[in-house]
């Protein structure tokens, strides 16, 4: 009987490193990116001939999966892991009117879900591309997972997109470095960072890219993997600087701002309580590690006029965490920002913007002027 036990577990044990090895070598589970590959793209039945413009409107947004505040279980604060399709409905109803209401030319979502059991298996990119006005879509998955057992989570399939109101020409996911100090496991099924890459030809600028990101989040010290992934991220943009190409770039870059005074002890870290690994933000660390990008090219927000009075621009809060408390969502560009605007709240028509997600969005006008031929 013990000698059956035995050979038993060893059996056991040689299916486990089997399926081990499966999954480590293929794409079945999790998919894994180990170089630059074309985005999905999406083209709505319902496009348009716009005008040329000599200014644009950008906007930025992580709309948290359109969950809005509904108190999930990885926030802490709750226990939620799963909308109903009539909540999703509600939220994405609640963005896209915001959207409307600033109009822009081009959009950058961070947390849009495609085929996610949390979210009903909604296609937003689908969705958003349909009602905005911006018929043109790329995208580019973040976490790209079969089935994550926590909690009966699911399927996910979640990431970064890009919509615009001209066709997009070409458009790539280009993968960032995982977090080297997370053990090997964990890594294998974490989320994969990327940028997403668009060319979009414009009546006055053939030459115009649009970059998006979603950086590295919570990072246990002394591990510097997102400040590796700036370092990608700045020599994309000098790479099409120095190529003569005008582009505007930013999404949830996950770091403040030089010369930001309030770095750690925000009032949102109750996940400490509920969870004693949980690594709490403190970005005294980091706190330049975006100057480089500030000193050479624009942000939609002045970095004097940030520090001049931070609070009116800060762009997130957990829930639970009171009132925006933070900036960590930008727009650069190296062409010239005629406006910009942290939209913090707006009440406009009954819409407050605080309850829409964990993010305000970020917008700003772009002065593109004609190429002289």
């Amino acid at each position: 009987m013990r000698r059956t036990l035995i050979w038993f577990g060893i059996g056991l044990l040689g299916v486990f490193l089997i399926l081990l090895g499966i999954l480590q070598g293929t794409d079945w589970w999790v998919v894994h990116y180990t170089r630059a590959v074309p985005a999905v793209r999406y083209v709505s039945p319902l496009v348009s001939s716009p005008a040329p413009k000599e200014t644009l409107t950008v906007m930025t947004w992580n709309i948290k999966f359109g969950g809005g505040r509904i108190d999930f279980f990885f926030d802490c604060y709750g226990d939620r892991v799963w909308m109903t399709s009539e909540e999703v409905g509600d939220n994405l109803k609640a963005l896209l009117r915001k959207i409307r209401q600033v109009q822009p030319d081009i959009l950058l979502i961070q947390e849009l879900d495609r085929d996610s059991k949390r979210s009903a298996y909604v296609d937003m990119l689908k969705y958003i591309a349909d009602s905005s006005g911006l018929p043109y879509a790329v995208y580019a998955s973040q976490w790209d997972i079969r089935y994550v057992p926590k909690k009966g989570l699911g399927r996910i399939n979640s990431g970064n997109a890009i919509f615009s109101r001209w066709p997009i020409d070409t458009a790539y996911r280009i993968p960032l470095p995982l977090v080297e100090a997370y053990p090997w496991w964990y890594r294998l099924f974490y989320l994969r960072r990327n940028i997403l890459v668009a060319h979009i030809p414009l009546p006055t600028e053939p030459n115009f890219w649009v970059l998006n990101t979603h950086l590295e989040a919570y990072v246990p010290e002394p591990d510097s993997t997102r400040y590796f992934q700036i370092q990608i991220f700045k020599h994309l943009l000098d790479s099409l600087t120095q190529a003569g190409a005008v582009w505007v770039a930013g999404g949830d870059l996950n770091t403040v701002p030089p010369g930001t005074k309030k770095l750690k002890d925000f009032d949102d870290n109750a996940c400490k309580e509920v969870d004693p690994t949980f690594v709490a933000d403190d970005y005294t660390r980091e706190v330049n590690w975006l100057l480089p990008l500030y000193n050479q090219y624009r942000e939609v927000i002045p970095l004097e006029v940030y520090q001049a009075r931070e609070q009116d621009f800060y762009s997130h809060t957990v829930n639970g965490g009171g009132w925006w408390n933070r900036r960590l969502d930008y727009l650069f560009s190296n062409a010239t920002w005629i406006e910009g605007l942290v939209h913090q709240d707006d009440t406009k028509g009954g819409m407050a913007t605080f309850s829409l997600s964990d993010h305000a969005p970020v917008t700003g006008r772009l002065i593109v002027p004609p190429r002289r031929r």
